[in-house]
């Protein structure tokens, strides 16, 4: 397993928490040192750097979008003050967090994206298991993405987090991350979301999905979730192309059991490719 891809996936999932580098340390299971080399020659940064740089960068999008109080945005980003921030920001961009709001663009910063994790073919492919579900409606929160911004995911997950429990018709145990409406051009949205009994009475910001009685190719990822890339890529890839299958025009979806560990990010999850019966 590449430390690497535990440890980007750690920092994208618990961006705005105080976490150190012996929290992603723990996480890809590896030393320190270990870490900090793996994570250096693969992405060509520093771990905390890296992280330090997403945070500012997630920091300056809401400037721009015209947050009123600077020293929220600062809190949230992990700085203790004003002033702490102010110095950081001007270090990572050569401007002040005033002047990016006043602006209300981040056009001339030069912002660090979430890096993508590897999105290379497994060796082999845990054959799937066919089944067809039955109609049911998932609701949570929604985000648009593109094949370059996907991994941005995980951060959608960390804010998720604190509505489930609390979600009016949740019928608990079972977390879905949904794919649909996806375009041309290889946007889609994005659903982080759980099964609930109907969508009366949802908050306003939430997403809406009905799933409808679909056969599903049902495939097993059993490694930890930083490595979900290399499988559905191998999946699209080469599985499905060589299957004689044809996709269906059906919401594609990740499921989480309770056997899911959202900490860690272990435990497993399943795949379901909507497939023509």
């Amino acid at each position: 397993m590449n430390p690497t891809e535990k440890a980007l996936w750690f920092v994208e999932s618990h961006l705005p928490d105080a976490i150190s580098l012996d929290d992603v340390a723990q996480s890809s299971g590896v030393s320190r040192f270990h870490v900090t080399r793996a994570f250096g020659a693969a992405t060509g940064r520093s771990v905390m750097g890296y992280m330090r740089a997403r945070r500012l960068s997630e920091a300056a999008r809401k400037l721009a979008g015209g947050a009123r109080d600077i020293l929220a945005v600062a809190l949230d980003a992990g700085y203790g003050s004003h002033e702490a921030f102010t110095r950081a920001f001007r270090d990572q961009f050569g401007t002040t967090p005033e002047l990016v709001r006043a602006e209300g663009s981040t056009s001339n910063l030069d912002l660090v994206e979430p890096i993508l994790m590897d999105q290379t073919f497994l060796s082999k492919l845990e054959p799937p298991r066919f089944e067809t579900s039955r109609p049911f409606l998932i609701a949570g929160l929604g985000e648009r993405y593109s094949c370059e911004t996907s991994a941005g995911i995980p951060m959608q997950w960390q804010r998720f987090g604190p509505y489930i429990g609390n979600i009016p018709g949740e019928i608990a145990g079972v977390a879905y991350g949904v794919c649909v409406n996806g375009d041309d051009a290889g946007n889609f949205d994005y659903v982080a979301g759980v099964e609930v009994s109907d969508f009366s009475e949802l908050p306003k910001e939430f997403f809406r999905v009905r799933v409808p009685a679909q056969k599903y190719a049902v495939f097993s990822h059993r490694e930890h979730i930083s490595t979900i890339r290399r499988t559905v890529n191998t999946i699209w890839n080469k599985w499905l192309p060589a299957s004689g299958h044809e996709i269906a025009d059906a919401p594609e979806f990740e499921r989480y059991g309770p056997e899911f560990d959202p900490r860690s990010g272990n435990g497993g999850l399943e795949i379901w490719v909507p497939v023509k019966g």
